[in-house]
């Protein structure tokens, strides 16, 4: 990576962006004072609800630190089988006591008026999500000082975020939790993205911008394995998910780890958009016949989602999660840093005494 962008955060860390109320300003700041790179998640909040954070972070720590944004969506959603998937939710609705969402309450996560306060207020990173902002985007936020990124599933993704004069790209493999950052949502190719080993070789051959490699990594010795693959620094997001400054539900924190959630499942039930989360009674019953319609889903299963959080039952809430769940573990978030710098330095060391890894 540019000695630019690396000085900014000196080990090679990265804190997932978790949209939903998990990437808080206490546990972005706990991953920047402890060296890593902390990052708040705009997506579903308003850009005032951004800015009110961004001033939170700052009054936290005087460390550089990220704001991803969620890119506009383009309206190809079949309003008929919308619908459909809101009668088939009916039950579901009776069972909170809740009303259905409305699908129709925005598609764009207001994303003009937030790129008007990181232009006006100017943060050292900013990463994009659900595809790849115009050059003139990347220009107006270069001229402010801020280092741009965007997430890449494949190589032919990757081109495009290099394209559009990104400083770096962020390759997620399907080993990621959460919603897959494809640029493009096309339902024939549901479950066969691309592993996060073979796709940071894939990208390094495509572009020559730095790689953060984003999938599964719960582990220092991980870190140091997508470090030798040729990522130059590591994305995670399950790992923190666990910590005691994540924002999220303590049920969700729980379930990573409980025994009755054995696996994790891409699916659309939750949202209309791929997403990896803990297979539960909801992912189940639904999953086989979610539309492909984001944000439209999201929004009709929004207040679902939450009335299953307030009645304490994980069976009905989107639990977000990667493929190396059961690997998290409930540590303070600078701790959890520290193990895992530790836990990369005796990886490089091993390997540079000819140990195995």
């Amino acid at each position: 990576m540019s000695s630019a962008l690396t000085d900014l955060f000196p080990l090679p860390i990265v804190q997932a962006p978790m949209a939903g109320g998990v990437s808080v300003p206490q546990l972005a700041a706990a991953v920047c004072e402890a060296g890593g790179l902390g990052f708040l998640a705009a997506g579903y909040k308003t850009a005032d609800g951004m800015y009110q954070e961004i001033k939170q972070l700052r009054s936290l720590t005087g460390r550089p630190f990220g704001v991803n944004v969620f890119m506009p969506q383009p309206e190809y959603a079949d309003p008929a089988a919308v619908d459909v998937y809101a009668h088939q939710l009916a039950g579901e609705a009776t069972w909170y006591e809740a009303e259905l969402g409305d699908p129709d309450s925005g598609r764009d996560d207001g994303f003009e008026a937030k790129l008007v306060v990181l232009r006006d207020n100017p943060v050292p990173v900013v990463s994009f999500h659900f595809g790849v902002p115009s050059r003139e985007v990347v220009d107006t936020l270069h001229r402010v000082g801020t280092f741009v990124l965007a997430a890449a599933t494949t190589p032919d993704e990757a081109r495009a975020v290099e394209r559009a004069g990104a400083d770096a790209v962020i390759a997620q493999g399907i080993e990621a939790g959460g919603h897959q950052g494809t640029h493009r949502d096309v339902p024939e190719t549901d479950g066969s993205g691309l592993g996060l080993l073979s796709l940071i070789a894939q990208v390094r051959e495509a572009v020559g911008i730095p790689i953060v490699a984003a999938g599964g990594i719960m582990r220092g010795s991980q870190i140091a394995g997508v470090l030798a693959a040729g990522a130059s620094a590591a994305q995670l997001g399950t790992a923190f998910l666990a910590t005691h400054e994540s924002g999220a539900n303590a049920l969700h924190k729980r379930a990573l780890t409980n025994p009755l959630f054995v696996r994790t499942e891409l699916t659309r039930a939750f949202s209309g958009r791929p997403a990896r989360g803990l297979v539960n009674r909801f992912l189940r019953e639904h999953g086989p016949y979610a539309p492909a319609a984001y944000p439209e889903i999201h929004h009709l299963t929004s207040p679902l989602r939450k009335a299953a959080a307030k009645a304490g039952d994980a069976q009905g809430m989107a639990l977000w999660a990667g493929q190396g769940h059961r690997m998290a573990r409930e540590l303070p978030a600078g701790q959890l840093v520290e193990v895992l710098a530790g836990e990369l330095a005796a990886a490089r060391a091993s390997l540079t005494g000819g140990g195995v890894l």
